[in-house]
Order: structure tokens, then C-alpha cells, then sequence
């Protein structure tokens, strides 16, 4: 299951934009926030492993931080204000080697680009555990169903996925508002 906030237009995709190229790595917490809302519409999620999509080490060297993991913080934060028992696992799922970017990539390109490249650090600590996997920007949903499955091939007994922004209009979400 997988719920976004938006749509991944007008000042939401500008904001992602700052934050991921232009280093604005101070607008992640509030962005963060935002995906409390498509949390609250997702369901069974107490005491999940909030884990954020990784990075290969050469991009995050590169670009100096891991968005999605600012992300996954930012919700954190706001979901403890309410409730506790949510735990962020930031060092769980590793990207074992480099990949092409995925814009301009199509839909089996995309998949194929991510086959085979999440690895899971700890199996022990998502067996039989529910993973709330977050990302900035989901538009095939490969990544995410990547990252899904390494999951559940160490034991994850569910994952669920939060995006910040959904690239396309062909993944409709009533829970997401612009």
C-alpha cells in the first residue's frame, strides 16, 4: 500500500526541487511533516520501522544528504508529538550499487535499473515487523517496490510506502491533496 501527499506539480515540485539540487536541506522538516496526513490514512502502522529510501554512498557524497532520509525524519518528529512507538531505521536498507537517475527512464527501464539493489542490513530487525518505507517522489513506483521486497525477503510481515509527491496522474490517490 501507498499513499503521497500531492501530485508532483506546481509548488510542490519546486520545493522538492530545492530541497534534493539546490541544497535546501532546511525545508525537509517541514516537508517531512506534510506526509502525516497520508500516514493517518494508512493503517496497521504502529510500531513500524519508519525507513527511509537509501542512496548509493557516491550519491550521497555527492549531494551531501539522503532527502528521503530528511523526510523520514521530518515525519517522525511530527508523529511523536501524538503517538509513540514509531522508530526510525535510517541505516536498514542499503543501496548496494549505483543506479542511473530514473527520470526519462520508462516504466521497465525503471524496474530493471533497480532489480537486485537493496540489500537489507539487519533482517533481525524487520522480521516480522511492519516497514514504512518514505520517499520524495514516487512515479512508477519501482524504487519502492524494490525496497519492498528486499524487505520482505528478510521478513518484513508488511510494507507500506509514504511519498512526499506522486510524479504521475495515472497512480490516482484520494487520500493525497495538492
Amino acid at each position: 500500500m501507498a499513499r503521497s501527499y500531492g501530485l508532483y506539480t506546481g509548488n510542490l515540485r519546486k520545493t522538492i526541487l530545492h530541497l534534493k539540487f539546490y541544497g535546501r536541506e532546511h525545508l525537509a522538516k517541514r516537508l517531512g511533516g506534510l506526509l502525516l496526513r497520508p500516514f493517518e490514512a494508512l493503517t496497521e502502522h504502529d510500531s513500524a520501522l519508519v525507513v527511509p529510501v537509501p542512496l548509493h554512498t557516491s550519491r550521497s557524497r555527492q549531494r551531501g544528504f539522503n532527502q528521503a532520509e530528511l523526510l523520514a525524519r521530518g515525519l517522525v518528529r511530527k508523529i511523536r508529538r501524538k503517538e509513540r512507538g514509531l522508530q526510525l531505521a535510517a541505516d536498514l536498507l542499503i543501496r548496494v550499487r549505483p543506479t542511473l537517475p530514473q527520470v526519462g527512464l520508462s516504466p521497465s527501464a525503471r524496474r530493471e535499473n533497480v532489480r537486485g539493489v537493496f540489500s537489507v542490513a539487519q533482517p533481525e530487525r524487520v522480521r516480522n515487523r511492519t516497514v514504512l518505507l518514505v520517499d520524495d517522489v514516487m512515479t512508477t513506483g519501482a524504487t519502492l517496490s524494490a525496497c519492498a521486497a528486499a524487505l520482505k525477503r528478510a521478513g518484513a510481515a508488511r510494507v507500506l510506502a509514504l511519498s512526499l509527491a506522486r510524479a504521475t496522474p495515472q497512480f490516482p490517490d484520494t487520500a493525497a491533496s495538492a
